[in-house]
């Protein structure tokens, strides 16, 4: 236990822990605001005060730049984890899997200058190897359900969608060619499994 909650009772304990929590919580949030309006090499001062809280406070939750881009990052992956699980109870197997596959692009494609900016060796790289994991295992049982309900072809596989879809938030240039080719991707997975809309 840390030497500051010894001789601290029970309940101040908890407050401090719930203090500690809210302000790591309030400095997440206010990172993803201001990495998303001035990119991953804003000011880490400008977060503190977006959060209404001290630079020491910052740094004593986030030690380094990329711990703060990490832990930005970590939010968004554990939404789409979230999403995907509660997918895969969904009625129509292919809108699941396209609804999730919609979703991941959206994520890569916001969050591209921050994962560049995520040192590539460290924990940060183990937490995005793990998060990689993480995504293609959704991937794979979600079409799964979509192979087995015949709204994807047999050979499909989850890593070509994936590259597809990552490919697709890498290049496409606004919101409607997203769509677009997301729709190209769903109709070619659709047409080999002889399942084609019109």
């Amino acid at each position: 236990m840390s030497a500051r909650l010894v001789g601290m009772s029970p309940d101040n304990q908890r407050s401090l822990r719930t203090d500690a929590r809210r302000n790591r919580d309030a400095l997440v949030g206010a990172a993803a605001e201001v990495f998303e309006e001035s990119g991953p090499a804003a000011p880490l001062d400008v977060i503190a005060r977006r959060a209404g809280l001290g630079n020491a406070t910052l740094y004593r939750h986030f030690p380094t730049r990329a711990d703060l881009l990490v832990a930005v990052f970590a939010e968004d992956v554990e939404a789409l984890q979230a999403r995907g699980e509660a997918l895969l109870g969904a009625d129509r197997a292919g809108d699941a899997l396209f609804e999730w596959l919609a979703a991941f692009v959206a994520l890569v494609s916001s969050k591209r200058e921050l994962a560049t900016a995520v040192p590539a060796e460290g924990a940060g790289s183990a937490l995005f190897d793990r998060w990689h994991a993480s995504m293609r295992d959704m991937a794979s049982a979600l079409l799964a359900r979509a192979q087995a309900a015949g709204e994807a072809a047999d050979d499909v596989r989850a890593g070509d969608l994936l590259a597809l879809c990552s490919g697709i938030a890498s290049g496409a240039a606004a919101d409607d060619q997203f769509d677009r080719l997301l729709r190209l991707v769903r109709r070619g997975t659709e047409r080999l499994s002889g399942r084609s809309r019109s």
